[in-house]
């Protein structure tokens, strides 16, 4: 799910892009470079099915530059759970430039993400690869993506168990290991209506331990996460969201994520277990 935002936010920046070209009269030049950002409100983290903010609200934010060849460069931002989760981190901060190109009758995006968690303990940043192709199919908008983060010491197999992250005992410390990230997403607009219904289906595939800051992008090694939820936009750059969202990961798998992922007070179930969660996004 974090991935998600960096997507929107790369759309929202070729939009007005496009839009300026096509509004401007004969002889005029298009901008070289749009910038677009976004701000927003959500009741829960949910990265690919699991909460960052151990079911908290965060705040997030985001700012892309484009430039009329479909080149991007842009940050993303969000509040993490605190409390020493994440390695200590309280914040993430991801950095990420790529390129949009027309592939037939559809989009091909494609690019790299630095994820960053400032204030955390060492070696937890890592860099990820990602391409997505987007098209239409009658009134759906569908887009197929891949995500794929090469081996790093940031998504190594460093704790077993969660009590070996909660003790600060190392089972392989230095481990290296990488990630593979599979999503398909649909869009349907109701026609007349400010409403979108939308659905997403993600597959991780990584280590099945936690990294040196006691997560991991793949906290249970393989797993399926999903959502589905509709969008409301009342006016250009206002967006009300909400969404059902789960993951196959069971109650006893999630059992070991608390030490990094939760401050401990709630249920473990939380973390990966279903929620509904609710949003508001202002974009320009």
């Amino acid at each position: 799910m974090r991935f998600l935002p960096i997507a929107v936010l790369a759309t929202i920046a070729a939009g007005p892009a496009y839009a300026q070209q096509a509004e401007e009269g004969p002889g005029e030049a298009a901008e070289p470079i749009t910038v677009s950002g976004s701000a927003g409100l959500t009741t829960d983290y949910r990265f690919r099915g699991v909460s960052q903010t151990d079911g908290g609200l965060a705040v997030q934010g985001g700012i892309t530059a484009t430039h009329t060849s479909g080149v991007y460069v842009g940050a993303w931002g969000s509040n993490l759970a605190g409390w020493g989760t994440f390695g200590g981190a309280n914040m993430e901060l991801d950095l990420y430039a790529g390129v949009e190109v027309p592939v037939g009758a559809g989009t091909l995006d494609t690019g790299l993400v630095w994820y960053m968690y400032p204030g955390g303990a060492d070696k937890t940043d890592f860099a990820e690869l990602y391409a997505k192709l987007s098209g239409t199919v009658g009134p759906l908008a569908l887009t197929a993506g891949v995500a794929y983060a090469p081996q790093q010491e940031a998504l190594g197999h460093v704790f077993f168990t969660g009590a070996a992250a909660q003790a600060g005992r190392s089972d392989d410390p230095g481990d290296k290991e990488d990630n593979l990230y599979l999503s398909a997403d649909a869009v349907y607009a109701l026609g007349g209506t400010p409403v979108s219904l939308k659905a997403h289906l993600g597959y991780s595939d990584g280590n099945p331990g936690l990294g040196p800051n006691a997560t991991s992008v793949a906290p249970t090694g393989t797993y399926f996460d999903w959502s589905i939820g509709a969008d409301i936009t009342p006016r250009a750059g206002l967006t009300f969201s909400i969404a059902y969202v789960d993951t196959d990961i069971s109650r006893a798998e999630s059992a070991y994520l608390q030490p990094g992922f939760s401050r401990g007070q709630d249920g473990v179930g939380a973390l990966a277990g279903s929620t509904v969660l609710a949003a508001v996004t202002a974009s320009f």
